[in-house]
């Protein structure tokens, strides 16, 4: 799994890693699934999959929900086909709990009331993001952030079972269907911040703006699944009013540092209190700088995975 924060370079790195040998990219990123979202997204372009093949990207339509469970339960037959065609399998993205659900399983998703929960949709709907957030906060101390989509969901399965969503996570535990080797991209914050500026300008120099427009202009309502990550959302204000077109810019890199923030702690957290046993006897957490350009990391990445797997 290549792993590690919004504008570290993980995809430039998976395009130099197929340059060396032939893989098959997974995406891992809950914003990428989306028909559509483009720009806002980051995926690769045509020509990247050309060179490196991409399954993940381009599921389901903007509004509509995707969890991390469907996305384990997706990706278990992607590896299965990419296994049985005798390809190197590489899981990309920033979407920890996607990486968590595919590595190491999700709980069992309790059976929960049509009515009810749809009832509770549609109340959540009407909420503000910071709104929901508290809400989530007090039904669940475990919930740390992670957008309208997740937030109502801690608040559904809390209101509806009587236990919170993290409860469930750490209880009734499916198994996941891989043990993966981890490739943990991180920079110096400075370095990430100046690629997230950068990647801010392109995005909005290729369309941001009327992508989103094109979209809302399609039926799609302005806080639905998709449109409520980073980037659309600050778009979809400026559209309604809610936030001047000279701040929008600004806004959306400072909302990208933020996720970026919590995406590194995320994984720094998560692979060293989750992998520490196995870690200490296989070395399966790759720690690399990304300031190296992406075709040396992608030459130390082949390099050192052809020694270890010559040693199995």
């Amino acid at each position: 799994m290549l792993v590690g924060p919004t504008g570290v370079g993980k995809t430039a790195v998976a395009v130099a890693w197929g340059e060396l040998e032939a893989i098959l990219a997974i995406s891992a990123d809950a914003r990428q699934i989306y028909r559509r979202l483009d720009i806002g997204t980051a995926k690769p372009d045509e020509e990247q999959r050309a060179r490196v093949p991409h399954l993940g990207i381009d599921l389901v339509d903007p509004g509509e929900r995707y969890s991390a469970g469907q996305f384990a339960r997706d990706a278990s037959v992607w590896l299965a086909g990419v296994w049985a065609a005798r390809q190197q399998p590489v899981v990309v993205g920033g979407t920890g709990f996607y990486v968590r659900a595919l590595a190491e399983g999700l709980f069992r998703e309790p059976p929960l009331d049509a009515e009810p929960r749809e009832r509770l949709r549609a109340w959540a709907g009407k909420l503000g993001a910071a709104r929901l957030a508290h809400w989530a906060a007090r039904l669940d101390r475990q919930f740390a952030g992670g957008g309208r989509q997740r937030a109502a969901r801690v608040i559904e399965v809390a209101l509806l079972t009587g236990r919170s969503l993290s409860w469930w996570q750490r209880e009734v535990r499916e198994t996941g269907v891989m043990r993966p080797w981890y490739i943990h991209l991180t920079l110096p914050r400075e370095a990430l911040h100046r690629r997230i500026a950068q990647r801010v300008d392109r995005m909005l120099a290729a369309g941001l703006v009327e992508e989103v427009r094109s979209v809302l202009a399609s039926g799609v309502a302005p806080h639905a699944p998709g449109l409520d990550a980073v980037g659309y959302r600050e778009v979809v204000a400026m559209l309604e009013g809610r936030l001047r077109e000279s701040e929008l810019r600004d806004a959306i890199e400072r909302a990208t540092r933020r996720y970026a923030k919590r995406q590194e702690t995320w994984f720094r957290n998560q692979l060293r209190d989750q992998t520490s046993d196995f870690r200490r006897q296989n070395d399966v957490v790759w720690t690399l700088d990304a300031t190296e350009p992406p075709e040396g990391l992608a030459a130390t990445i082949a390099a050192r995975w052809r020694s270890v797997h010559s040693d199995v």
